[in-house]
């Protein structure tokens, strides 16, 4: 989602991708607050202007690589400049669209105020579809280069959120997933396009028609638990997954962590804090403590930001009936443990992992016939595994220990200011 894949009248690529988490855009971001009065660019696209969005990017290379800039013909995101290889067709998903800060998310369609007022020329983008709509069939050459038929149909698609949510089943109100991966997204869906004033929270298109979801993401999920593990090693250097290996020792540090907590904002922070220069630290460490209470605090502490979208939900009515765990996080037992209790609710566990995978299956089984509609493919596939209820004495630790976690960011981004 959001990479800018900049194409020439020829059809060659202009400059390598500036991919989601590239955070060198936060003088656009800040370019696009004055172009834009108070909070009028959240009501043209219901979400905030972010160092992530695609509109930034495109800025960015405007202004500071302006002969790349002369060369650009187009402008496609980078799932669907594979179609375009496979396909010769420009085409995105209205969903995947949302990501950009170009689209006008209530009516799905470009923004022709956005457009005029940041001076990007609508030529340069792609026809918007609905996900598990028909937009295109295999080429020749697309067929010669991967051995699929030539004319075997193509549907729109998704970004890997709103396709990971179908594979999921979150295709109605009330249904929640939690997806702990490289980031961690807590993702409902919505029959209207429900708007945060604040812009703390996405609100996106969903990958059915007539459908929208909400979205809050945390930049450093599963990346902290990598980046623990990359600057201090595992234990035991003969396992076979070094994230077993790290989660078995945390397993040994009691829920809480005695006071440790962790403030997971390595890669700055979106939801709830919009803030491209957050930064993560360890908190309340103390000669007592080992290294199994420094791992179980990040387990804890990406739990808690997570929850931070949850509070969100919970002020603007945005029902929660049911969480579903996916993404890596919800392999290990005790990380989703951990989020049953952080978030006091039940948590569910899907038969099928690959989340993202899985829903892009099903919007081409839609849009080949297979089904009538996507709701009606969910039903029909979507198994639940297992169900993991929040442990009380834990969860009321973790509890007082989210209360005490909301405090940090203040406290570190006034540090960070001076």
């Amino acid at each position: 989602m959001h990479g800018a894949v900049l194409l020439d009248d020829r059809d060659e690529v202009v400059r390598p991708a500036l991919i989601w988490c590239d955070q060198r855009t936060e003088p656009q971001v800040q370019e696009l607050g004055t172009l834009f009065e108070a909070d009028r660019l959240v009501q043209l696209t219901c979400n905030a202007p972010l160092t992530n969005f695609t509109l930034t990017k495109l800025l960015w290379v405007r202004e500071n690589e302006p002969r790349n800039w002369q060369r650009v013909a187009h402008v496609l995101l980078p799932k669907d400049y594979v179609r375009f290889q496979l396909t010769g067709e420009r085409v995105t998903d209205v969903a995947d669209a949302s990501g950009t800060l170009l689209l006008d998310v209530a009516r799905r369609k470009w923004s022709t105020d956005v457009l005029g007022v940041t001076g990007i020329n609508s030529e340069l983008l792609p026809r918007l579809r609905e996900s598990s709509e028909v937009c295109a069939r295999v080429s020749a050459r697309g067929a010669a280069e991967t051995g699929l038929r030539a004319g075997t149909p193509v549907v729109a698609g998704a970004g890997d959120q709103a396709a990971g949510a179908v594979g999921m089943g979150i295709v109605r109100p009330g249904t929640v997933s939690a997806t702990i991966g490289t980031s961690g997204v807590v993702f409902a869906a919505t029959d209207r396009p429900a708007l945060d004033p604040r812009g703390r929270i996405h609100t996106f298109c969903h990958a059915l028609p007539s459908r929208w979801h909400v979205m809050g993401v945390t930049q450093a999920a599963g990346l902290s638990l990598r980046w623990f593990r990359d600057c201090f090693g595992i234990v035991s250097q003969d396992a076979r997954d070094p994230y077993v290996e790290l989660t078995r020792e945390a397993a040994s540090a009691p829920a809480g962590c005695e006071g440790v907590l962790w403030a997971p904002y390595l890669m700055g922070e979106r939801t709830p804090h919009l803030d491209p220069n957050a930064r993560a630290a360890f908190i309340g460490l103390a000669a007592s403590h080992t290294r199994a209470h420094m791992i179980r605090a990040i387990l804890e502490g990406v739990a808690f930001s997570l929850r931070d979208t949850f509070t969100i939900f919970q002020e603007l009515n945005i029902p929660v009936d049911r969480i579903r765990l996916g993404g890596g996080g919800a392999r290990s037992q005790l990380w989703r443990q951990i989020q049953a209790d952080v978030y006091g609710h039940a948590v569910e566990m899907v038969r099928t992992e690959e989340g993202a995978a899985y829903g892009a299956a099903i919007l081409a089984g839609v849009g080949a016939g297979n089904w009538q509609s996507v709701e009606k493919a969910c039903d029909e596939v979507i198994q639940i595994a297992g169900e993991l209820q929040p442990d009380s004495g834990s969860s009321q630790i973790l509890n007082s220990a989210y209360g005490v976690y909301r405090r940090i960011y203040p406290a570190l981004h006034q540090i960070g200011s001076r």
